[in-house]
Protein backbone atom coordinates (compact mmCIF):
# COMPACT_ATOMS: atom_id res chain seq x y z
CA UNK A 1 0.00 0.00 0.00
CA UNK A 2 1.31 3.53 -0.79
CA UNK A 3 2.64 5.38 2.27
CA UNK A 4 0.38 8.35 1.50
CA UNK A 5 -2.59 6.06 2.01
CA UNK A 6 -1.59 5.48 5.62
CA UNK A 7 -1.26 9.23 6.14
CA UNK A 8 -4.82 9.61 4.88
CA UNK A 9 -5.65 6.94 7.45
CA UNK A 10 -4.02 9.20 10.06
CA UNK A 11 -6.53 11.92 9.18
CA UNK A 12 -9.34 9.36 9.47
CA UNK A 13 -7.90 8.42 12.88
CA UNK A 14 -8.10 12.07 13.99
CA UNK A 15 -11.67 12.31 12.73
CA UNK A 16 -12.69 9.05 14.38
CA UNK A 17 -11.17 10.24 17.65
CA UNK A 18 -13.10 13.49 17.35
CA UNK A 19 -16.35 11.64 16.71
CA UNK A 20 -16.12 9.35 19.74
CA UNK A 21 -14.01 11.26 22.27
CA UNK A 22 -16.86 13.31 23.72
CA UNK A 23 -18.10 10.23 25.55
CA UNK A 24 -15.35 10.89 28.10
CA UNK A 25 -15.34 14.70 27.95
CA UNK A 26 -19.04 15.55 28.31
CA UNK A 27 -19.11 16.28 32.07
CA UNK A 28 -16.05 18.57 31.86
CA UNK A 29 -17.49 20.47 28.89
CA UNK A 30 -20.83 20.85 30.68
CA UNK A 31 -19.15 22.22 33.80
CA UNK A 32 -16.83 24.58 31.94
CA UNK A 33 -19.48 26.00 29.57
CA UNK A 34 -22.24 26.10 32.21
CA UNK A 35 -24.72 23.68 30.64
CA UNK A 36 -26.24 20.44 31.89
CA UNK A 37 -24.76 17.07 31.02
CA UNK A 38 -27.80 16.10 28.86
CA UNK A 39 -27.37 19.36 26.93
CA UNK A 40 -23.68 18.59 26.40
CA UNK A 41 -24.86 15.33 24.84
CA UNK A 42 -26.26 17.40 21.96
CA UNK A 43 -22.66 17.74 20.77
CA UNK A 44 -22.58 14.03 19.96
CA UNK A 45 -26.01 14.11 18.33
CA UNK A 46 -25.02 17.14 16.22
CA UNK A 47 -21.94 15.33 14.95
CA UNK A 48 -23.97 12.23 14.02
CA UNK A 49 -26.58 14.28 12.15
CA UNK A 50 -23.83 16.18 10.33
CA UNK A 51 -22.23 12.90 9.23
CA UNK A 52 -25.48 11.44 7.88
CA UNK A 53 -26.53 14.58 6.01
CA UNK A 54 -23.04 15.64 5.04
CA UNK A 55 -21.79 12.42 3.45
CA UNK A 56 -23.88 12.50 0.25
CA UNK A 57 -24.21 16.29 0.20
CA UNK A 58 -20.48 16.98 0.50
CA UNK A 59 -19.75 14.22 -2.01
CA UNK A 60 -21.96 15.93 -4.59
CA UNK A 61 -20.44 19.36 -3.90
CA UNK A 62 -16.91 17.98 -4.24
CA UNK A 63 -17.52 16.58 -7.73
CA UNK A 64 -16.59 19.91 -9.32
CA UNK A 65 -13.21 19.99 -7.59
CA UNK A 66 -10.12 17.85 -7.96
CA UNK A 67 -9.53 15.20 -5.32
CA UNK A 68 -6.58 17.13 -3.98
CA UNK A 69 -8.54 20.36 -3.57
CA UNK A 70 -11.50 18.52 -2.05
CA UNK A 71 -9.38 16.67 0.51
CA UNK A 72 -7.47 19.81 1.43
CA UNK A 73 -10.63 21.87 1.82
CA UNK A 74 -12.36 19.30 4.03
CA UNK A 75 -9.30 18.52 6.14
CA UNK A 76 -8.27 22.14 6.71
CA UNK A 77 -11.88 23.01 7.60
CA UNK A 78 -11.95 20.12 10.06
CA UNK A 79 -8.65 21.26 11.57
CA UNK A 80 -9.73 24.89 11.93
CA UNK A 81 -13.07 24.15 13.58
CA UNK A 82 -11.26 22.08 16.20
CA UNK A 83 -8.96 25.00 16.89
CA UNK A 84 -12.05 27.20 17.26
CA UNK A 85 -13.69 24.61 19.49
CA UNK A 86 -10.57 24.52 21.68
CA UNK A 87 -10.65 28.26 22.37
CA UNK A 88 -14.36 29.13 22.45
CA UNK A 89 -16.19 29.90 25.67
CA UNK A 90 -19.63 29.58 24.06
CA UNK A 91 -21.53 26.30 23.98
CA UNK A 92 -23.45 27.52 20.93
CA UNK A 93 -20.23 28.10 19.02
CA UNK A 94 -18.91 24.70 20.08
CA UNK A 95 -22.15 23.10 18.87
CA UNK A 96 -21.75 24.77 15.46
CA UNK A 97 -18.15 23.58 15.22
CA UNK A 98 -19.32 20.01 15.79
CA UNK A 99 -21.81 20.24 12.93
CA UNK A 100 -19.28 21.84 10.57
CA UNK A 101 -16.61 19.36 11.66
CA UNK A 102 -18.96 16.47 10.91
CA UNK A 103 -19.74 17.86 7.45
CA UNK A 104 -16.02 18.16 6.75
CA UNK A 105 -15.41 14.67 8.14
CA UNK A 106 -18.12 13.19 5.92
CA UNK A 107 -16.86 14.96 2.81
CA UNK A 108 -13.25 13.99 3.49
CA UNK A 109 -14.09 10.32 4.03
CA UNK A 110 -16.20 10.15 0.86
CA UNK A 111 -13.40 11.59 -1.29
CA UNK A 112 -10.66 9.73 0.62
CA UNK A 113 -12.34 6.39 -0.14
CA UNK A 114 -12.21 6.96 -3.90
CA UNK A 115 -8.73 8.49 -3.66
CA UNK A 116 -7.45 5.48 -1.72
CA UNK A 117 -8.84 2.99 -4.24
CA UNK A 118 -7.37 5.04 -7.11
CA UNK A 119 -3.90 4.72 -5.55
CA UNK A 120 -3.90 0.92 -5.90
CA UNK A 121 -4.64 -1.71 -8.52
CA UNK A 122 -8.30 -2.15 -9.51
CA UNK A 123 -8.46 -5.51 -7.73
CA UNK A 124 -7.10 -4.12 -4.44
CA UNK A 125 -9.96 -1.83 -3.42
CA UNK A 126 -10.73 -3.89 -0.34
CA UNK A 127 -7.19 -3.62 1.03
CA UNK A 128 -7.09 0.12 0.30
CA UNK A 129 -10.42 0.56 2.07
CA UNK A 130 -9.23 -1.40 5.09
CA UNK A 131 -6.02 0.64 5.31
CA UNK A 132 -8.08 3.82 5.34
CA UNK A 133 -10.75 2.60 7.75
CA UNK A 134 -8.04 1.25 10.02
CA UNK A 135 -7.84 4.83 11.27
CA UNK A 136 -11.34 4.50 12.76
CA UNK A 137 -10.48 1.28 14.57
CA UNK A 138 -7.22 2.72 15.91
CA UNK A 139 -9.28 5.65 17.18
CA UNK A 140 -11.38 3.18 19.17
CA UNK A 141 -8.27 1.45 20.55
CA UNK A 142 -6.05 4.45 21.31
CA UNK A 143 -7.57 7.75 20.25
CA UNK A 144 -10.64 7.81 22.48
CA UNK A 145 -8.81 6.66 25.66
CA UNK A 146 -6.01 9.13 24.89
CA UNK A 147 -8.55 11.93 24.49
CA UNK A 148 -10.10 11.04 27.83
CA UNK A 149 -6.65 10.99 29.46
CA UNK A 150 -5.75 14.39 28.00
CA UNK A 151 -9.04 15.73 29.31
CA UNK A 152 -8.23 14.47 32.79
CA UNK A 153 -4.70 15.90 32.76
CA UNK A 154 -5.11 19.24 30.98
CA UNK A 155 -8.81 19.75 30.43
CA UNK A 156 -11.18 18.92 27.57
CA UNK A 157 -9.73 21.64 25.32
CA UNK A 158 -6.42 19.78 25.09
CA UNK A 159 -8.20 16.90 23.33
CA UNK A 160 -9.46 19.30 20.65
CA UNK A 161 -5.94 20.70 20.22
CA UNK A 162 -4.57 17.17 19.88
CA UNK A 163 -7.05 16.31 17.10
CA UNK A 164 -6.00 19.45 15.21
CA UNK A 165 -2.29 18.65 15.60
CA UNK A 166 -2.68 15.03 14.47
CA UNK A 167 -4.43 16.26 11.30
CA UNK A 168 -1.45 18.35 10.17
CA UNK A 169 0.72 15.53 8.68
CA UNK A 170 -2.16 14.47 6.45
CA UNK A 171 -2.33 17.98 4.99
CA UNK A 172 1.27 17.65 3.80
CA UNK A 173 0.60 14.11 2.55
CA UNK A 174 -2.24 15.40 0.36
CA UNK A 175 -0.09 18.23 -0.99
CA UNK A 176 2.69 15.79 -1.84
CA UNK A 177 0.95 12.60 -2.96
CA UNK A 178 -2.47 13.51 -4.39
CA UNK A 179 -2.22 15.04 -7.87
CA UNK A 180 -4.07 18.21 -8.77
CA UNK A 181 -6.05 18.92 -11.90
CA UNK A 182 -9.55 19.50 -13.22
CA UNK A 183 -12.47 17.31 -12.09
CA UNK A 184 -12.14 15.24 -15.26
CA UNK A 185 -8.39 14.67 -15.05
CA UNK A 186 -6.91 11.29 -14.02
CA UNK A 187 -6.00 12.44 -10.54
CA UNK A 188 -9.32 13.99 -9.67
CA UNK A 189 -12.79 13.08 -8.52
CA UNK A 190 -14.09 12.33 -11.98
CA UNK A 191 -17.55 12.43 -13.51
CA UNK A 192 -20.29 14.98 -13.01
CA UNK A 193 -23.03 14.65 -10.43
CA UNK A 194 -25.57 13.76 -13.10
CA UNK A 195 -23.41 10.94 -14.45
CA UNK A 196 -22.71 9.58 -10.97
CA UNK A 197 -26.39 9.70 -10.02
CA UNK A 198 -27.26 7.70 -13.15
CA UNK A 199 -24.65 5.11 -12.19
CA UNK A 200 -26.27 4.64 -8.76
CA UNK A 201 -29.53 3.20 -10.11
CA UNK A 202 -28.48 -0.43 -9.76
CA UNK A 203 -30.26 -2.39 -6.98
CA UNK A 204 -27.03 -4.14 -5.94
CA UNK A 205 -25.65 -0.93 -4.44
CA UNK A 206 -28.86 -0.18 -2.55
CA UNK A 207 -28.92 -3.67 -1.03
CA UNK A 208 -25.24 -3.36 -0.06
CA UNK A 209 -25.90 -0.02 1.67
CA UNK A 210 -28.90 -1.45 3.56
CA UNK A 211 -26.81 -4.41 4.68
CA UNK A 212 -24.09 -2.04 5.87
CA UNK A 213 -26.58 0.04 7.86
CA UNK A 214 -28.01 -3.07 9.56
CA UNK A 215 -24.61 -4.56 10.43
CA UNK A 216 -23.28 -1.25 11.75
CA UNK A 217 -26.51 -0.71 13.68
CA UNK A 218 -25.95 -4.06 15.38
CA UNK A 219 -22.35 -3.14 16.19
CA UNK A 220 -23.08 0.18 17.84
CA UNK A 221 -26.26 -1.02 19.50
CA UNK A 222 -24.15 -3.21 21.77
CA UNK A 223 -21.02 -1.03 21.83
CA UNK A 224 -23.01 1.96 23.12
CA UNK A 225 -24.25 -0.02 26.13
CA UNK A 226 -21.21 -2.22 26.59
CA UNK A 227 -20.12 -0.54 29.85
CA UNK A 228 -23.40 -1.06 31.77
CA UNK A 229 -23.69 -4.55 30.28
CA UNK A 230 -20.27 -5.59 31.56
CA UNK A 231 -20.66 -3.97 34.99
CA UNK A 232 -24.26 -4.97 35.80
CA UNK A 233 -24.81 -8.23 33.91
CA UNK A 234 -21.30 -9.66 33.68
CA UNK A 235 -20.34 -8.32 37.10
CA UNK A 236 -16.93 -6.89 36.18
CA UNK A 237 -15.55 -3.92 38.07
CA UNK A 238 -15.37 -0.49 36.46
CA UNK A 239 -11.59 -0.77 36.34
CA UNK A 240 -11.94 -3.42 33.64
CA UNK A 241 -13.91 -1.18 31.27
CA UNK A 242 -11.09 0.80 29.58
CA UNK A 243 -9.21 -2.43 28.85
CA UNK A 244 -12.30 -4.14 27.45
CA UNK A 245 -13.19 -1.15 25.28
CA UNK A 246 -9.63 -1.23 23.96
CA UNK A 247 -10.02 -4.99 23.41
CA UNK A 248 -13.12 -4.34 21.31
CA UNK A 249 -11.16 -1.77 19.33
CA UNK A 250 -8.29 -4.22 18.87
CA UNK A 251 -10.72 -6.78 17.54
CA UNK A 252 -12.15 -4.23 15.13
CA UNK A 253 -8.64 -3.45 13.87
CA UNK A 254 -8.00 -7.15 13.21
CA UNK A 255 -11.39 -7.45 11.53
CA UNK A 256 -10.76 -4.54 9.16
CA UNK A 257 -7.39 -6.00 8.17
CA UNK A 258 -8.85 -9.43 7.44
CA UNK A 259 -11.96 -8.06 5.77
CA UNK A 260 -9.93 -5.85 3.46
CA UNK A 261 -8.11 -8.81 1.94
CA UNK A 262 -11.22 -10.98 1.74
CA UNK A 263 -13.18 -8.22 -0.05
CA UNK A 264 -10.75 -8.45 -2.97
CA UNK A 265 -10.50 -12.25 -3.18
CA UNK A 266 -13.66 -14.09 -2.09
CA UNK A 267 -16.11 -11.43 -0.85
CA UNK A 268 -19.41 -13.33 -1.13
CA UNK A 269 -18.33 -16.50 0.75
CA UNK A 270 -16.64 -14.28 3.33
CA UNK A 271 -19.77 -12.16 3.84
CA UNK A 272 -22.00 -15.23 4.14
CA UNK A 273 -19.68 -17.00 6.57
CA UNK A 274 -18.90 -13.83 8.50
CA UNK A 275 -22.55 -12.79 8.67
CA UNK A 276 -23.67 -16.15 10.04
CA UNK A 277 -20.78 -16.17 12.53
CA UNK A 278 -21.68 -12.63 13.59
CA UNK A 279 -25.30 -13.65 14.23
CA UNK A 280 -24.24 -16.70 16.23
CA UNK A 281 -21.78 -14.57 18.18
CA UNK A 282 -24.44 -12.04 19.25
CA UNK A 283 -26.76 -14.86 20.34
CA UNK A 284 -24.01 -16.62 22.31
CA UNK A 285 -23.00 -13.29 23.88
CA UNK A 286 -26.60 -12.66 24.94
CA UNK A 287 -26.91 -16.11 26.50
CA UNK A 288 -23.50 -16.08 28.25
CA UNK A 289 -23.27 -12.40 29.18
CA UNK A 290 -23.20 -13.31 32.86
CA UNK A 291 -19.97 -15.29 32.43
CA UNK A 292 -16.90 -12.98 32.68
CA UNK A 293 -14.57 -15.27 30.70
CA UNK A 294 -17.05 -15.68 27.85
CA UNK A 295 -17.81 -11.95 27.81
CA UNK A 296 -14.13 -11.02 27.52
CA UNK A 297 -13.61 -13.40 24.60
CA UNK A 298 -16.76 -12.29 22.81
CA UNK A 299 -15.94 -8.59 23.15
CA UNK A 300 -12.88 -9.23 20.98
CA UNK A 301 -14.54 -11.73 18.63
CA UNK A 302 -17.62 -9.60 17.96
CA UNK A 303 -15.51 -6.50 17.42
CA UNK A 304 -13.47 -8.40 14.83
CA UNK A 305 -16.46 -9.95 13.06
CA UNK A 306 -18.47 -6.71 13.04
CA UNK A 307 -15.77 -4.63 11.42
CA UNK A 308 -14.64 -7.43 9.10
CA UNK A 309 -18.13 -7.72 7.64
CA UNK A 310 -18.73 -3.95 7.76
CA UNK A 311 -15.51 -2.98 5.97
CA UNK A 312 -16.13 -5.66 3.33
CA UNK A 313 -19.56 -4.17 2.65
CA UNK A 314 -18.01 -0.72 2.17
CA UNK A 315 -15.56 -2.18 -0.33
CA UNK A 316 -18.41 -3.98 -2.13
CA UNK A 317 -20.30 -0.69 -2.37
CA UNK A 318 -17.32 0.82 -4.19
CA UNK A 319 -17.07 -2.22 -6.47
CA UNK A 320 -20.82 -2.03 -7.17
CA UNK A 321 -20.67 1.61 -8.29
CA UNK A 322 -17.46 2.03 -10.26
CA UNK A 323 -19.20 4.70 -12.35
CA UNK A 324 -20.01 6.74 -9.24
CA UNK A 325 -17.09 6.26 -6.86
CA UNK A 326 -17.43 9.52 -4.93
CA UNK A 327 -21.17 9.32 -4.36
CA UNK A 328 -20.86 5.62 -3.53
CA UNK A 329 -18.31 6.52 -0.86
CA UNK A 330 -20.59 9.26 0.45
CA UNK A 331 -23.62 7.01 0.55
CA UNK A 332 -21.63 4.24 2.24
CA UNK A 333 -20.52 6.74 4.89
CA UNK A 334 -24.12 7.91 5.36
CA UNK A 335 -25.49 4.36 5.53
CA UNK A 336 -23.03 3.32 8.20
CA UNK A 337 -23.79 6.44 10.25
CA UNK A 338 -27.52 5.79 9.91
CA UNK A 339 -26.83 2.37 11.38
CA UNK A 340 -24.70 3.98 14.08
CA UNK A 341 -27.65 6.19 15.04
CA UNK A 342 -30.49 3.65 14.74
CA UNK A 343 -28.72 0.83 16.61
CA UNK A 344 -28.20 2.70 19.90
CA UNK A 345 -31.73 4.11 19.62
CA UNK A 346 -33.24 0.63 19.33
CA UNK A 347 -31.04 -0.61 22.16
CA UNK A 348 -32.22 2.28 24.31
CA UNK A 349 -35.86 1.43 23.56
CA UNK A 350 -35.26 -2.17 24.67
CA UNK A 351 -33.61 -1.03 27.91
CA UNK A 352 -36.34 1.54 28.61
CA UNK A 353 -38.94 -1.19 28.13
CA UNK A 354 -37.48 -2.93 31.17
CA UNK A 355 -35.67 -5.70 29.28
CA UNK A 356 -32.35 -4.98 30.96
CA UNK A 357 -28.84 -4.29 29.69
CA UNK A 358 -28.64 -7.73 28.10
CA UNK A 359 -31.35 -6.73 25.62
CA UNK A 360 -29.09 -4.72 23.23
CA UNK A 361 -27.32 -8.00 22.45
CA UNK A 362 -30.61 -9.50 21.28
CA UNK A 363 -31.35 -6.36 19.26
CA UNK A 364 -27.92 -6.71 17.62
CA UNK A 365 -28.70 -10.34 16.78
CA UNK A 366 -32.06 -9.31 15.29
CA UNK A 367 -30.45 -6.63 13.09
CA UNK A 368 -27.88 -9.10 11.73
CA UNK A 369 -30.64 -11.65 11.14
CA UNK A 370 -32.53 -9.02 9.13
CA UNK A 371 -29.37 -8.34 7.11
CA UNK A 372 -28.97 -12.05 6.31
CA UNK A 373 -32.64 -12.32 5.34
CA UNK A 374 -32.34 -9.28 3.08
CA UNK A 375 -29.23 -10.71 1.43
CA UNK A 376 -30.93 -14.07 0.87
CA UNK A 377 -34.02 -12.38 -0.61
CA UNK A 378 -31.84 -10.30 -2.91
CA UNK A 379 -29.97 -13.36 -4.17
CA UNK A 380 -33.22 -15.27 -4.71
CA UNK A 381 -34.70 -12.35 -6.66
CA UNK A 382 -31.62 -12.13 -8.88
CA UNK A 383 -31.78 -15.89 -9.57
CA UNK A 384 -35.47 -15.66 -10.49
CA UNK A 385 -34.82 -12.75 -12.83
CA UNK A 386 -32.00 -14.63 -14.60
CA UNK A 387 -34.04 -17.81 -14.96
CA UNK A 388 -37.07 -15.95 -16.33
CA UNK A 389 -35.06 -14.17 -19.05
CA UNK A 390 -32.44 -16.65 -20.27
CA UNK A 391 -32.41 -15.25 -23.81
CA UNK A 392 -31.92 -11.68 -22.66
CA UNK A 393 -29.17 -12.70 -20.24
CA UNK A 394 -27.39 -14.59 -23.03
CA UNK A 395 -27.55 -11.57 -25.32
CA UNK A 396 -26.48 -9.22 -22.54
CA UNK A 397 -23.52 -11.47 -21.76
CA UNK A 398 -22.51 -11.53 -25.41
CA UNK A 399 -22.72 -7.76 -25.65
CA UNK A 400 -20.68 -7.36 -22.45
CA UNK A 401 -18.03 -9.77 -23.71
CA UNK A 402 -17.86 -8.00 -27.06
CA UNK A 403 -17.57 -4.61 -25.36
CA UNK A 404 -14.74 -5.78 -23.13
CA UNK A 405 -12.85 -7.19 -26.12
CA UNK A 406 -13.16 -3.96 -28.05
Amino acid sequence: MPFALYLLGLAVFAMGTSEFMLSGLGPDIARDLHVSIPVSGYLTSAFAVGMVIGAPLMAILSLRWSRRHSLLFFLVTFLLVHVLGAVTTSFGVLLVTRVVGALANAGFLAVALVTATAMVEPNAKGRATSALLGGVTVACVAGVPAGALLGQLWGWRSAFWAVAVVSVPAVFAILRAVPTGSPDSPGSVGPSARKELRALRGPRLLVTLLLGALVNGATFCTFTYLTPLLTTVTGLGSGWIPALLALFGLGSFVGVAVGGRSADVRPVPFLVTGGVALLIGWIVFAVTAGNPAAAVVLVFVQGALSFAVGSTLIARALYAATGAPTLAGGLATAAFNVGGAIGPWLGGIAISAGLGFRSPLWVSALLVALALALAAASVARAVRRRSSRPGQDHCAGAVTTHTRRT
